[in-house]
């Protein structure tokens, strides 16, 4: 099909709200990443999201909503926490998973009794909620297992043919996809970690969250996945890259050490004064917001460069950092050295 690209103005909103009504998938700018978006009540939309994207039909979407009416139609069933939450993070970069309502769309949820739902904060996204009437299915707007699209111009690389219409919403201000957070077990549950820290949330809660095994490992046989970014490569440059820990001296020997074909480091500012490959920079290392905002165009950097090896120096694995440490392993295929 042909792929229009607009500005996500007055006239580009409407359209996409047109769009949406009649059942299309449209890619939509939020404060997070790019999305394609699709009308979460209706099943043969959603699934024209998982044929654009060729996606898993295991791997569930969030639904985005615009108001508090959207969220007791989406949701089963509202606890207080997850209006604590609400209030001190919506709209935002922020994802709770509840038990799911009667009429989201079945391949929304991949067979699962919850899903997430979240209120972004970009006006584009808004809008487009508000002009359709409808909450909205939408996952990253990238094909599955590349980098996240931060931009309208690298959706339109990864999508063009695949879906009628982008709205171009200006870069995205956070870079890495929402914190998603469950309140459906005993505990509050950090599945996917992101800009909203689970300190953060704590403080809200006034009680401790937990943060999921598998946000630091792969999943193990028979875990289930309940949200996005759990299970599968995500995330990935065609290199093959290895998140090699240590100081700035400590990666720098073990790059020397280690030469390989087409090598570059994906390292902080100020980390080539020591090494002697090609690097594409991913914030600083003091910075984990700049490294969230950087990293998605720094790994599709790679591939513009030729790169066929990479070394990446790992993060802090602390608040945002941990957001960044995900990201980076699941792209890294879970490679991690320790020299």
């Amino acid at each position: 099909m042909e792929t229009c690209l607009l500005p996500a103005n007055a006239e580009g909103v409407r359209r996409a709200a047109e769009l949406l009504q009649a059942g299309e998938v449209v890619g939509i700018p939020t404060e997070t990443v790019y999305g394609l978006a699709a009308n979460a009540w209706d099943e043969e939309a959603v699934r024209r999201i998982f044929v654009a994207k060729g996606r898993p039909q295991d791997n569930p979407l969030i639904v985005h909503i615009a108001d508090r009416e959207m969220l007791y139609e989406v949701a089963a069933r509202v606890p207080e926490q997850a209006l604590a939450l609400a209030d001190a993070f919506w709209p935002g970069p922020l994802t709770i998973i509840l038990p799911r309502g009667p009429k989201v769309a079945d391949a929304v949820c991949a067979g699962l009794d919850t899903v997430g739902i979240r209120m972004p904060s970009h006006p584009a996204a808004q809008a487009v909620i508000r002009a359709s009437g409808l909450p909205l299915a939408a996952p990253s707007a990238n094909r599955s297992g590349a980098p996240s699209p931060t931009d309208a111009k690298t959706v339109w690389e990864d999508m063009q043919g695949r879906l009628p219409l982008i709205l171009d919403g200006g870069e995205c201000q956070v870079g890495v996809e929402s914190t998603v957070v469950s309140l459906a077990g005993d505990v509050p549950m950090v599945l996917r970690p992101g800009y909203v820290t689970p300190e953060q949330m704590s403080q809200v809660l006034g009680c401790p969250v937990q943060v999921a095994g598998a946000v630091t490992r792969q999943l193990q046989a028979g875990e289930t996945v309940r949200s996005p970014g759990m299970k599968y490569k995500h995330y990935a440059p065609k290199a093959e890259v290895t998140i090699v820990r240590g100081d700035r001296d400590t990666f720098a020997r073990y790059v020397a050490a280690h030469p390989a074909e087409g090598l570059f480091c994906l390292c902080f500012a100020g980390d080539e004064a020591v090494l002697e490959v090609p690097c594409v920079h991913y914030g600083t290392e003091q910075d984990p917001a700049a490294q969230a905002h950087d990293l998605f165009s720094a790994l599709r950097r790679l591939d513009e460069l030729g790169a066929k090896t990479v070394y990446a120096r790992c993060p802090e694995m602390e608040g945002v950092g941990l957001a960044v440490y995900n990201r980076l392993l699941r792209a890294a295929a879970f490679r991690v050295v320790e020299p």
